[in-house]
């Protein structure tokens, strides 16, 4: 299935991993690129030695093209951006913020730039700072979200745009990828299902906690602070919620999940950690490899492209 984003980024299926935090680390990475998708390393709050360290054992488990997810707070944002440079990775994500001050960096390197946003507003600023496409994510995405949901923000942003988009937030099988077409996307961006795949290094407990997961087991926290979180209920969630309720302060609430993700994934504390995860986790499953999961996907998509 061609589309501008697999012949911008010169991969065979317009199937994104998102940049997650923790998780999105080689083997999820490599695996997703070889499978003909788009691999995105999370470089979260890692340093930037982590990260160049990430793209190296990425590129001895393949050559595919693959990215790195970089969040914009990250106190090493400048020396990622440069190691992003500096190793030869041409395509890169962005999160919580705004990539304009490495933009010349970027371009001068001819790496594409790909920031996710959660309005239209942002696309429109991005597109005129010079990006080559965009993720328009949805509400319904595990990590931090927006207010608007998909298939409210993709058909708005593809009509504000020139660029092309990127849909994410509750995708996970063929009818999400064929939906996310027909708002006007060219490809998707995918979390939760990847969460468990066979080549995902999070901690057994995070991967069945997904899979045991019902449609009304996410949870939002930090909506008093301005900076929401997804995730899965749990023993964590209700007390941030009770705490915010009680109108506790940002640095209390920030104490409360200090080390939270880290917790889940690599401990496997599902309790006390912070199981970050979307809307869509009450359709997964199973555990598959990389492969599995984006053949199956594409398979079913192009049966009802095709068929409806």
């Amino acid at each position: 299935m061609n589309t501008r984003i697999t012949e911008l980024l010169g991969i065979q299926y317009p199937v994104i991993q998102g940049g997650m935090a923790w998780v999105a680390e080689y083997h999820l990475v490599a695996a997703v690129s070889e499978a003909g998708g788009l691999g995105l390393i999370g470089a979260g709050g890692a340093p930037a030695e982590f990260v160049r360290d990430q793209i190296r054992k990425v590129k001895e488990l393949t050559d595919k093209p693959f990215g790195v997810n970089i969040m914009l707070l990250n106190p090493e944002a400048d020396a990622i951006a440069q190691v992003i440079v500096d190793e030869g990775v041409k395509i890169v994500t962005t999160g919580a913020g705004n990539p304009a001050k490495y933009m010349q960096l970027w371009k001068d390197a001819g790496v594409k730039v790909i920031p996710v946003v959660a309005s239209v507003a942002m696309a429109k600023l991005m597109e005129r700072a010079g990006v080559d496409a965009i993720v328009a994510e949805g509400t319904e995405s595990g990590g931090h979200i927006g207010s608007a949901t998909t298939m409210t923000l993709v058909p708005q942003v593809v009509d504000a745009v020139n660029i092309p988009v990127i849909a994410a937030g509750g995708i996970a099988d063929g009818r999400g990828f064929a939906a996310a077409m027909m708002l006007g996307a060219e490809a998707v961006q995918i979390g939760t299902r990847f969460l468990v795949a066979n080549e995902c290094v999070v901690h057994d407990n995070y991967k069945q906690k997904v899979i045991a997961a019902k449609d009304i087991d996410s949870e939002v926290t930090g909506r008093s602070t301005g900076h929401p979180v997804r995730s899965l209920r749990n023993k964590m969630t209700r007390e941030y919620i009770k705490l915010e309720q009680e109108g506790a302060s940002f640095e209390e609430l920030e104490h409360l999940t200090l080390g939270s993700l880290r917790k889940a994934v690599v401990e496997g504390d599902v309790v006390d950690g912070t199981v970050m995860a979307g809307q869509i986790a009450g359709l997964v499953k199973k555990e598959q490899t990389c492969k599995e999961i984006i053949t199956e996907i594409m398979e079913e998509a192009e049966a009802l492209l095709h068929t409806k």
